[in-house]
């Protein structure tokens, strides 16, 4: 039986071929990650051009201290969106910022609620996207799709229990974004909110 405190092997050879500073294993972590990363710091900022930056800095920054991902923690996975979540929430506090600093309109509690808002939709995604497959396809269809849970059912070929099942279980896992943003909400492995 698997060791269930043991980081996924792929996770371990990963960090010490980037810490012996192998640049193709920087090139498979691109690879693997660069989508979400991208995706993350993009539903962040809702800026291409900040989100190509952020997505260079993630990478820099797993390139220059591969040390700092400690595989008993979590999946590099999570720490590489908690990073990008970390540096995105930066670039955003600070245009944001500099943006009231020049226009004088605005105040720090509607920034706050900003870099809020986008942390929760931000995690969201984080969460749909790491669903089991099943779940996902449930949620697609029932909530892009306007489908029904007997629809739903339908198009997947399970039973209308087995779609409700998969709702509830998908609805409670998105339900925690919101809880992981809100305010004095404790953070997770690798820090929660920003």
């Amino acid at each position: 039986m698997a060791n269930k405190d043991a980081p996924p092997r792929w996770d371990r050879k990963m960090q010490q071929r980037l810490a012996r500073g192998e640049a193709a294993a920087l090139g498979e972590l691109y690879d693997r990650f660069a989508s979400l990363v991208h995706g993350l710091a993009h539903r962040v900022l809702g800026d291409e051009r900040a989100a190509d930056g952020v997505t260079r800095e993630v990478f820099a920054h797993v390139w220059e201290h591969p040390d700092s991902y400690d595989p008993r923690q979590g999946p590099l996975r999570s720490w590489v969106a908690a990073l990008t979540h970390r540096l995105a929430v930066q670039r955003l506090r600070a245009t944001e910022s500099a943006a009231l600093a020049l226009d004088g309109s605005g105040s720090t509690e509607e920034l706050e609620n900003k870099v809020r808002h986008a942390s929760v939709a931000a995690r969201a995604d984080y969460i749909v996207q790491s669903m089991p497959t099943p779940l996902r396809a449930a949620l697609e269809l029932a909530y892009f799709q306007r489908r029904d849970y007997r629809q739903t059912a339908a198009d997947l070929g399970v039973t209308e229990d087995e779609a409700r099942r998969r709702l509830r279980l998908g609805l409670q896992l998105l339900s925690t974004a919101h809880d992981a943003a809100a305010p004095g909400a404790p953070p997770g492995r690798y820090g929660g909110a920003a």
